[in-house]
């Protein structure tokens, strides 16, 4: 099964797809991010995101995506433009028939960890061991998209996947 993690943003969108077979062996096939240009208008923006996620649907061809829920923090302004990246991210994925699943930060935590709570450094590093990858990948965003990816593999919704049911 092929999933690509996406960990959505308007200025930086990280992706990462890796291959999960049946036993809890992965290859990561390919990561990095969608990088949209500070001042460019949000439209404008949200179409670039909108065309590259295409290529990455088409180029990596997918089974599933594992992305992360909208977190509100502290900047709603951002938040609801983060929401309007996801949005296209998501018509992408439904424009290709790709199922999606949604994870928040503490369920990657959990799936990669072990640990809800866990620090970010510590889900990076335990994410590069798990891929068997020399190094966390940069940008920060491509690696939380890969441990988003992860998080599925050891989730039940991939199991049901797996097996069909």
């Amino acid at each position: 099964m092929v999933i690509l993690g996406i960990d959505p943003g308007y200025a930086i969108v990280g992706y990462g797809a890796v291959e999960y077979a049946r036993g809890g062996k992965f290859r990561t096939l390919g990561y990095g991010a969608i990088t949209t240009k500070a001042g460019v208008p949000l439209q404008h923006r949200l179409v670039e995101i909108y065309q590259d996620m295409l290529t990455l649907l088409d180029h990596f061809k997918p089974d599933v995506a594992s992305i992360e829920e909208l977190f509100f923090n502290t900047n709603v302004t951002t938040g609801i433009a983060v929401g309007h990246a996801r949005g296209v991210i998501l018509l992408a994925l439904a424009q290709k028939n790709c199922p999606f699943y949604e994870y928040t930060p503490s369920q990657v935590k959990q799936a990669v960890v072990g640990y809800g709570k866990a620090e970010k450094r510590q889900v990076m590093e335990l994410t590069r061991s798990i891929l068997g990858l020399k190094k966390i990948p940069r940008p920060d965003d491509a690696a939380d998209a890969l441990a988003l990816a992860v998080c599925h593999a050891h989730s039940a919704s991939s199991r049901l996947l797996e097996t069909g049911v």
